[in-house]
């Protein structure tokens, strides 16, 4: 295999040609960077995190691969990922997330000693993750909890604290995640019941489309319980409001549960995330105005 073959390979490992992990990696963290900073955030530290959410969701990618090489061959959406088709090797799929993770590491270093402990933590729920698919019926939860851990990150970097309003985010988050990653699941819950592995979309059953809506509501509610604590103006819960209306959308585009529709509302929850952050910053800016 040439170098630039194997450069091909790990960029498909690390999902780099598939942007909306990075996407929804990042929408939370800026939540937590505007809010953090009313709406001034620290432009180094900005981009300390940017960097570390394109490692870090890269790292989790190869890991989750890595955990997944003996399921992904017998799923149709994953058996040509290159761990499952043999194109990269498992101990070079370990290599490279350590790597990624150790840039990652490096990119805190200059931030204060909590949040490189928070980075710990980080860093376990990142490799941790794809392993509670064999015992936890809900891992979108633990998922949303990794995903949205640059919540706490970022107000231990511009704070030096992480206040109450943080860890409410980061559970927005979570119930975000577990609303976005069902969808997901819905796309290969039938091969997932064959292989035995867990999944919110095989544990809501029936009930699926319902505990989305009910995840989406409990989203935008904590969203809203945010709002006085930051005496957010009209922008912000117009954000909330457009946040609200994707999520409308993206149920009645799921609710024959077709597995392309699933997927394309899992996609399309980058709005989601967009439409939040896009109401707190204008919310922000128009106080500067």
């Amino acid at each position: 295999m040439t170098l630039s073959e194997r450069l091909r390979y790990y960029k498909k490992l690390m999902r780099l040609d598939k942007p909306i992990g990075i996407l929804l990696l990042l929408w939370p963290t800026l939540w937590g960077q505007w809010l953090a900073s009313q709406g001034h955030p620290d432009w180094l530290i900005l981009w300390i995190f940017a960097l570390g959410v394109v490692l870090m969701r890269s790292a989790g990618c190869v890991i989750n691969d890595y955990a997944d090489r003996e399921f992904d061959p017998h799923v149709s959406r994953t058996r040509e990922r290159p761990v499952a088709a043999g194109k990269v090797s498992p101990k070079e799929a370990l290599l490279l997330a350590a790597g990624l993770s150790l840039l990652a590491f490096l990119l805190i270093l200059p931030l204060n000693r909590l949040v490189l402990g928070l980075s710990v933590i980080a860093l376990f729920l990142a490799a941790s993750y794809p392993f509670t698919k064999r015992f936890f019926a809900i891992p979108q939860a633990y998922l949303g909890i990794a995903f949205g851990f640059g919540i706490p990150m970022s107000y231990a970097a511009l704070l030096g604290e992480i206040p109450t309003e943080a860890w409410i985010l980061l559970a927005a988050n979570t119930f975000w995640a577990i609303a976005y990653d069902t969808q997901y699941a819905m796309v290969d819950r039938a091969d997932d019941l064959k292989i035995g592995i867990k999944t919110s979309a095989i544990t809501f059953g029936r009930h699926d489309i319902a505990a989305i809506a009910i995840c989406y509501a409990v989203t935008l509610g904590l969203l809203v319980w945010v709002g006085p604590q930051k005496e957010m103006g009209v922008a912000y819960y117009g954000g909330l409001a457009t946040a609200g209306g994707i999520a409308l959308y993206h149920l009645w585009i799921i609710r024959a549960r077709d597995p392309q529709q699933c997927f394309r509302a899992f996609l399309h929850n980058t709005w989601f995330g967009a439409a939040v952050f896009g109401g707190i910053a204008f919310d922000y800016l128009l106080r500067d105005l």
